[in-house]
């Protein structure tokens, strides 16, 4: 059995939700202004709150992060007018877990509410959290514990990343974080600025070059990509480069082939796996 807390200031709402959540077998309750709301989520244990929008004496979203952090950590849908059509990407973006519009429908609050107790169980049954090495990360929003649960996940495999943000947002940090909690730690971490490789020169300098490739070309040399071999290879603004290197590189992550850059042809070498992480 699940504790709810709804946040509405539409009565006849919370009503009708507390009537279907304890249809469903679960002890549900309801506050119909934010201050009362906070203040039972607060002293209560609660797993799922409902949060209203637009309440006489603030706003939800605003109030979520807070709602987030009580002891219970409850999970959060937020309950959206039918006239709001930003109200979902808001309510995600600030960190709930779904939304629901007015009015509601009935299978569709059963199948949601289903799915989110679901989704907590499994959360609660995991193994405790590995305690990251995050020297350069500071900070413990919501929106950032979110992604630091990212990096424990994609640090315990070899899939390959791509870090999406603005400028400054801190994709390296992140790309960084999850090479030194990997076990390839020990390993070479390869950071590449693909806006700043020379165009003529950026394929040779990525995948190597046999000797006489190129004029210059005096020995064979192999790639930035062969030495993040058995680490890990950070492709900062992977989309500056060369729409044909990009065309090769898929290549390399579909088959984990390498082949050296050659004047006439190109001949292949097959390397071990490295993640590759990339940044746009």
């Amino acid at each position: 059995m699940a504790s709810i807390l709804i946040i509405d200031d539409d009565k006849s709402i919370c009503k009708m939700l507390c009537r279907l959540f304890r249809h469903m077998a679960h002890d549900a309750t309801y506050a119909l202004t934010l201050g009362d709301g906070i203040k039972a989520a607060s002293s209560g244990t609660f797993d799922v709150v409902y949060l209203d929008v637009h309440l006489p004496d603030g706003n939800g979203l605003e109030a979520l992060p807070i709602i987030r952090r009580v002891s219970s950590s409850p999970e959060v849908v937020i309950i959206t007018g039918g006239g709001d059509p930003d109200g979902a990407e808001l309510a995600i973006k600030s960190g709930a877990w779904d939304y629901m519009r007015k009015p509601p429908s009935m299978d569709g609050l059963t199948l949601q509410l289903t799915r989110l107790l679901q989704y907590r169980k499994e959360k609660s049954d995991k193994k405790p959290a590995i305690i990251l090495k995050r020297e350069e990360i500071i900070g413990s929003s919501p929106q950032l514990e979110a992604c630091l649960e990212l990096v424990a996940q994609t640090a315990n495999s070899d899939l390959s990343v791509l870090i999406t943000g603005e400028t400054g947002t801190g994709k390296e940090i992140f790309a960084t974080a999850i090479h030194k909690n990997s076990h390839r730690a020990d390993k070479r971490y390869v950071v590449v600025d693909c806006a700043s490789l020379p165009e003529t020169l950026v394929g040779s300098m990525l995948f190597g070059h046999k000797k006489g490739a190129f004029t210059g070309a005096e020995k064979t040399r192999v790639g930035l990509i062969k030495e993040a071999d058995g680490g890990t290879l950070f492709l900062d603004e992977v989309g500056e480069l060369p729409l044909a290197v990009q065309k090769d590189f898929l290549r390399v992550l579909q088959v984990n082939r390498l082949r050296l850059w050659e004047a006439t042809k190109r001949s292949k070498a097959i390397f071990g796996w490295f993640p590759l992480l990339t940044g746009i």
